[in-house]
């Protein structure tokens, strides 16, 4: 299975809404792995001022905002 990273935190309503936009794009066709930065140091001082971020095969996707057609793109290949 394919997986796709969200970077995310507690409390932050973009993130929330990406989440739920994104999870009918992908049901069944990739796993979803949201990852809260104010887990991991690293997480945190890269996509602090940054989230919601999504993640492909270790590339940025899309921030702040789904981009359905990046998504798309993903699922086709």
């Amino acid at each position: 299975m394919r997986f796709l990273q969200v970077y995310s935190r507690k409390g932050c309503h973009l993130c929330e809404n990406l989440i739920d936009e994104l999870l009918p794009l992908i049901d069944g066709r990739l796993e979803l792995e949201v990852r809260d930065i104010d887990t991991n140091a690293e997480w945190h001082e890269r996509w602090f001022m940054d989230i919601p971020v999504v993640e492909y095969e270790g590339r940025m996707v899309c921030m702040h905002f789904l981009d359905q057609d990046a998504i798309t793109g993903i699922l086709r290949g």
